[in-house]
Formats: structure tokens, sequence, C-alpha cells
């Protein structure tokens, strides 16, 4: 009798190995383990796809997969559909929305949002931060610039994933200026790491490979100073700044 695999269960062992490796490195294990172990070969190749092929220099957002989707395809979606069914409210209507945002269906989760944005909930944040992640995956960069206008006064913006689109689709549209002054804005000495990750890719896309290095090695340089928490909840940043110093290499001129 053969082990699932055939000959080629070492081959799969030591992938699954690897992954569980580096997953773990960047602090995304939990999210990941289920699916390496219970889909060895497909979880890793997934795994494989968006946490390493999809995670280089571009700029466009990597595919999102939720393990727990690919598991359970249906997920929940099924019973928000029936809920919204019976009780079409605002609420009922961007709790499916969101769903299906997080499983991939975001043309289905771009309808709903649009047709929830009416009366009271018109300019309802929520909704339009959403549209603003479901535009920019779609690369519909024109229609993520107008909406993160609207949200740009309000406090909890500055440190959002939101603006952090809104710059890049500020790049994509060619306002190449105005995008790093967005970066820029997202700057701060042990904060915003997530931010100045994305600032180091977005310098190092225009040749600045020296700027790109020194805010990664601030990043981490910071890190030794933070405490036990803020260290975890942001140690894929670390992780992700630490492989792009390894490209840059170091330098010339830099001290």
């Amino acid at each position: 009798m053969h082990f699932y695999g055939g000959s080629y269960y070492p081959i799969i062992i030591c992938l699954q190995i690897f992954c569980a490796i580096h997953s773990y490195r960047r602090g995304t294990l939990n999210r990941w383990i289920f699916l390496i172990i219970f889909l060895p070969v497909i979880g890793s190749i997934i795994y494989v796809y968006s946490e390493i092929i999809s995670n280089k220099r571009s700029f466009i957002k990597p595919v999102s997969i939720n393990p727990g989707k690919v598991i359970n395809p249906a997920g929940n979606i099924k019973k928000l559909e029936e809920e919204l069914r019976f009780t079409d409210t605002f609420a009922n209507k961007v709790k499916l929305a969101d769903a299906y945002l997080a499983a991939g269906f975001t043309d289905k989760a771009i309808d709903l949002y649009k047709t929830s944005l009416t009366g009271a909930f018109s300019e309802n944040e929520h909704v339009m931060a959403q549209l603003i992640v479901a535009y920019f995956e779609q690369q519909r960069f024109d229609e993520v610039i107008p909406l993160a206008k609207k949200l740009y006064q309000l406090p909890q913006f500055a440190r959002s994933k939101a603006h952090i689109l809104y710059a890049l689709s500020l790049e994509n549209t060619g306002n190449i200026e105005k995008a790093e002054n967005e970066f820029k804005a997202m700057k701060g000495r042990f904060s915003y790491f997530e931010q100045r990750y994305q600032y180091g890719l977005f310098l190092m896309r225009a040749g600045r490979d020296k700027d790109a290095w020194q805010i990664f090695t601030d990043m981490l340089d910071e890190e030794q100073h933070l405490g036990q928490m803020e260290r975890k909840s942001n140690r894929v940043w670390f992780s992700k700044a630490k492989d792009e110093l390894r490209k840059i290499g170091v330098p010339e001129n830099t001290a």
C-alpha cells in the first residue's frame, strides 16, 4: 500500500516543511498551517504563489487568498445570502459584500457595496474603504482616487490600508510626486511599518535603491527597541524588509 503521493511523498513533505518554515518566519503560520497540512500539494502551491511569487516588486496588489475559503469555499456566504433575502438591510448587504470580497468575488462585492450607498448611508466610511480595496484589486485606479479623497480628512484614514492603496493608485495613474507625498505622510519612527515597507518598494520601482535601503534599514533598527507585542504584530513587515535588503545589497557611498 502506497502512502499519499507515492514516490513523490518525500518531495511533498519537503515542500510542506519549506512552506511552514517560510510562513513561521513571516509571522503568518497561524493563517496558513491548516491549509499546508490538510491540503499538502494544493495548499503548498497556493502558499508559494500567494506569499512568494506574488510578493515581488510589482506594485499591483497580489491576489488575496483566504485559506479558510479554500478549505470551505462556500464559507458562510450562503447563510449571509439567505439573511439578505429574508431581511434586506444595509447591515446585511455590507456583511455579504465583505464576505464576497474576502472570498475573491470582487464583482459581486462591488455591486453590493454600491447599492448600499444610499440615503443615510450614502457616504458610509467602511463601505467606501472596502470599495477602495475592491477597485484596487481590479486595477480601477481612477475610481480609487475620488473615494480616497472623500475619506482623506478622517483621522483614521492616515493609518489605513485605504491610504496605502490611494498612494499606489496615484503612482499607477502617473501622479508620482503626489504618490510620494502620500507615502511621506505615512512615514514615522517606531510606527507605520507596512506603509514604510510599501514606500521602500515605491522607491525601488523608481530606481532609488539607496533611499529604499535607508527605509528598510531604519525599520530593522527600530525593531530592536519595540515591545514584544509590537514586534510580533509587525514581524511580517520586518521579514519583508530583510528580503528587500538582500536584493538591494549595500548601495555605493552608503556609510
